[in-house]
């Protein structure tokens, strides 16, 4: 993600006032929105950092007492967030063709076009699915796969080098709810958290540990958020279990995902 946010804000950076770049070779994506990965929709310019977003995608950032630039992470101020009349101006301006048909579609068009476009439907038809973690009848396990040196001491199986271990189920970490950091409120769901912090704890300056993070086997449990609304609002969009398989370490799903990539390619 780093990466490709470096990649978006030189492309920016590269952009010239008086045309694109590359001609009609990569047009759409400079005119990418950084968050939705999308032609500007209604674009707004940060006044600090001059970075570019749909007005709907940087609305988040706005709702936080102190927000930073979701692209260089720079505090702003949400009173010199301005239309970006220029973009909005060239995108009516710009030509370029339709990832699915080809044909030449007006930036400004392009959302409304790749929405009804028969050749982009069927090349989203044909992307892998993710599966979503779902209930099962099947027996509920004694020993789950957890990643380090078990902390229960030798009642559980490890592998060679202690890189990951077997322990009672009662030891697995609880991902499914969670505790509100800044009052203690229990059993809230990613979405309920969600809800309550930004409703009852808006303008609370404290900084606290993210209790989704710290469920997570990377997590750090001491790392303290300082601004926690807004690493919630950007950071946990989707639920982890929806992509993440937690029994098996790092560097077999940096394996796994290097693989899909290139299968896909």
């Amino acid at each position: 993600m780093a990466m490709f946010r470096s990649l978006v804000a030189s492309a920016q950076q590269r952009q010239p006032p008086g045309g694109p770049a590359g001609g009609d070779s990569g047009l759409e994506a400079q005119y990418s929105c950084p968050i939705c990965l999308e032609v500007y929709h209604r674009p707004v310019a940060i006044g600090s950092c001059g970075h570019t977003f749909c007005g709907e995608c940087l609305q988040p950032c706005l709702q936080v007492p102190s927000p930073l630039c979701p692209l260089c992470r720079l505090p702003f101020d949400p009173k010199k967030v301005d239309k970006a009349a220029h973009v909005e101006k060239q995108l009516s301006s710009y030509k370029a063709p339709c990832r699915g048909c080809s044909k030449k579609v007006a930036l400004a068009k392009m959302r409304v076009h790749v929405a009804s476009c028969v050749k982009v439907q069927e090349q989203m038809a044909n992307c892998p699915k993710f599966v979503p973690v779902v209930p099962t009848s099947q027996p509920i396990p004694r020993w789950a796969a957890v990643l380090g040196p078990p902390p229960w001491g030798s009642s559980g199986p490890t592998s060679r080098g202690g890189r990951w271990g077997l322990a009672p189920c009662s030891a697995v970490p609880n991902r499914s709810t969670f505790a509100c950091p800044y009052c203690g409120a229990r059993n809230l769901d990613q979405q309920e958290l969600v809800k309550h912090c930004v409703d009852g704890h808006r303008g609370d300056p404290n900084r606290v540990v993210c209790p989704i993070c710290a469920a997570m086997p990377w997590g750090d449990p001491s790392y303290k958020s300082a601004n926690f609304l807004q690493h919630l609002l950007h950071r946990h969009k989707f639920s982890y279990d929806t992509f993440v398989d937690y029994s098996i370490d790092e560097e077999a799903a940096f394996q796994a995902a290097l693989a899909l990539s290139l299968s896909e390619n």
